[in-house]
């Protein structure tokens, strides 16, 4: 029985896949790689002989013609898709078509670009008594319909951290729904190209420079933008650590622990 693994990339380096990913990829006799997303470096843990296809140019029913030779051939295939492949990865109609023809299917999860970029701008995104939620989401509007109820202005009522893939081509639709939504003009934004790749750039904002940021550095592809109050605050603290939180492990000081009451009674 041949097989195909999902491998989940990452969001360009290639230092940045897990071990997993690498030893699937150095394993499979047939590496399919799409040059338009996927940093060429992250082949470099292909193995010597193995066939590489780039799918860029291919639509489905040009790399079903793979899935069918691994079938008869009892062969390998690394399918190596962008960041993590749960996400915007084309990939269950991909595992639809391997239930039918009898493949063994396996996905590795991937390092997600929304990730990436809060690792790059040192920021924690679900920060206490500011947001405790991200939302990743897309603009409407483009070539995949979004469903009712999912547009960003929506989502934006929420108030809390928001990461916006595949929408910087419409930068001025994106910042009017978020302002829309809710959000102040003043809210902080970080605008990141292709980041953990060598021409990596990552920019910030307030929300109502969003479109001219975006447009000043000629943005439209391989670009996420975070937004959410987030992204600036300070002063709060996580109970987890707090001297006067208590579990399974540790004992809560008393007085610490009063001090915590208190200042959450109302």
């Amino acid at each position: 029985m041949g097989k195909v693994v999902f491998v989940g990339a990452g969001p360009g380096a290639a230092d940045l896949l897990t071990f997993r990913a690498a030893r699937a990829i150095s394993e499979a006799d047939i590496v399919i790689w799409a040059a338009s997303l996927v940093h060429p470096d992250v082949l470099q843990h292909a193995r010597d002989g193995a066939e590489i296809v780039d799918s860029a140019l291919l639509p489905m029913e040009g790399v079903l013609p793979f899935y069918e030779r691994a079938v008869a051939e009892g062969l390998t295939i690394a399918r190596i898709h962008s960041g993590d492949p749960a996400l915007w990865g084309a990939m269950q109609e991909q595992l639809d078509r391997c239930a039918a023809m009898g493949l063994a299917t396996e996905v590795i999860p991937g390092v997600s670009a929304f990730s990436a970029v809060a690792a790059a701008v040192q920021r924690e995104l679900t920060i206490p008594e500011i947001g405790q939620s991200v939302i990743l989401t897309r603009l409407g509007g483009g070539k995949t319909p979004m469903p009712p109820g999912e547009e960003v202005r929506e989502f934006a009522r929420h108030g809390t951290t928001m990461a916006l893939f595949l929408s910087a081509a419409r930068s001025g639709q994106l910042q009017e729904e978020l302002t829309e939504g809710g959000y102040p003009a003043e809210t902080p934004c970080v605008v990141a190209y292709q980041c953990s790749w060598p021409d990596e750039l990552i920019v910030r904002c307030r929300l109502d420079e969003l479109e001219a940021t975006v447009k000043a550095h000629k943005l439209w592809k391989h670009t996420l933008v975070l937004v959410g109050p987030a992204l600036s605050a300070g002063g709060t603290r996580s109970h987890l650590y707090h001297p006067g939180h208590f579990h399974g492990f540790r004992r809560a000081e008393p007085a610490a622990r009063r001090e915590l009451r208190e200042s959450h009674r109302p």
